[in-house]
């Protein structure tokens, strides 16, 4: 076989660097596509980088504690047969010729994309081809970075969008209707603008509640549903922690907001909070927001439980929930009974889709 390199990959549209925490196999190992072999720790959150290909793990070339640049050469893989001189002249052609910054392969496919949907900017990016494609729907507060672990692993053979729901990321933040409802509206109109005759939905947290209203909206362009930590299962939710994020312009507070979404809590890091402050601080976004909080809560619980709605749609439904959700409880996972097929995972909190992108990705593609 021809010699293989690893590169550092690109987590999301801002990632211009990541830093080698730890090695996960030795030099030496076979490693396979799928295995994790090493973590690395963005700018935005730590996470593992899994082997794209196969064979034996020649060389290690990024050490531990070293920070390097999106495609940057972090390890090599090549049969026994392949001399050391051949893995060090490859090496040094690679560094020879890498230009850090420079158009990695398929970066060109996550460029930040618009279309209009009634007078406002709908905001997304899109990985992959053709296929029956898949929307990816963030939560509340969050944006289409939310799967940065998940987009590209999930276009293989497929489109994957990742979009921006009104009121956040680089979406218009004046708001027609701040419901769930309201939402799945206006995705609806950013599906017929990409003019896609169906897809598959996959709603995170307050996305599964809007994925949900549009299933029930447009039962026709949906083909399957997937409800990650949705809302809209279930009454009980952390009113404070919405109400919380809403409301609050502190770092402190934010950090300390942040933290619930995760089980590993040291996954919040301080430049995840430098962009959760700078998107609050934009014009339109504290209004938004309050108008989606009021819009999903009634006091302390979730305004409308959809689960009957749900589990009447006549289509494929998986659940996937983070057994240590501080958010919504992961109780609500069972609300759907036989109509769906559930799958709660152990030590993950809310924000399930980063904490085991691995697990999430393999029941997404299935």
């Amino acid at each position: 076989m021809s010699i293989q390199k690893i590169t550092m990959p690109k987590w999301g549209l801002s990632m211009q660097e990541g830093r080698v925490n730890a090695w996960l196999v030795e030099e030496g190992a076979v490693i396979r596509p799928g295995q994790e072999i090493l973590e690395v720790e963005s700018d935005k959150i730590s996470g593992v980088v899994e082997a794209t290909v196969e064979g034996p793990l020649r060389r290690r070339v990024a050490q531990e504690d070293e920070t390097l640049p999106v495609g940057a050469l972090l390890g090599v893989v090549a049969d026994s047969e392949v001399a050391d001189a051949e893995i060090d002249a490859f090496i040094a052609d690679f560094a020879a010729a890498f230009v850090p910054g420079g158009e990695e392969e398929g970066e060109a496919e996550v460029a930040v994309r618009t279309v209009e949907v009634d007078g406002r900017a709908i905001a997304y990016v899109q990985r992959g081809e053709g296929g029956e494609p898949l929307l990816l729907i963030h939560g509340f507060g969050g944006d289409k970075n939310n799967w940065l672990f998940n987009h590209e692993a999930l276009a293989a053979g497929r489109a994957v969008y990742a979009l921006d729901l009104p009121g956040h990321g680089d979406s218009a933040k004046d708001l027609a209707d701040a419901s769930p409802a309201g939402m799945a509206a206006a995705v609806l109109g950013f599906i017929d603008a990409l003019g896609l005759e169906a897809v598959h939905l996959a709603g995170h947290s307050f996305g599964g509640a809007v994925a949900i209203e549009l299933a029930g909206l447009a039962p026709k362009r949906v083909r399957s549903l997937a409800l990650i930590a949705g809302a809209g299962l279930g009454a009980e939710i952390d009113a404070e922690y919405v109400r919380g994020f809403a409301a609050t312009n502190s770092r402190n507070e934010l950090k300390k907001l942040a933290q619930r979404l995760f089980a590993d809590e040291g996954l919040v890091t301080r430049q995840l909070v430098d962009d959760l402050l700078k998107f609050k601080r934009l014009d339109g976004v504290a209004d938004a927001l309050a108008a989606i909080a009021d819009a999903l809560l009634d006091g302390e619980r979730q305004r409308r439980v959809l689960a009957a709605e749900v589990a009447g749609l006549g289509i494929p439904i998986r659940v996937i929930w983070g057994a240590e959700d501080r958010i919504i409880p992961a109780t609500h996972a069972q609300a759907l009974g036989e109509a769906a097929e559930v799958h709660v995972l152990p030590g993950k909190g809310h924000m399930v889709m980063m904490e085991a992108a691995k697990e999430v990705n393999r029941l997404l593609g299935a």
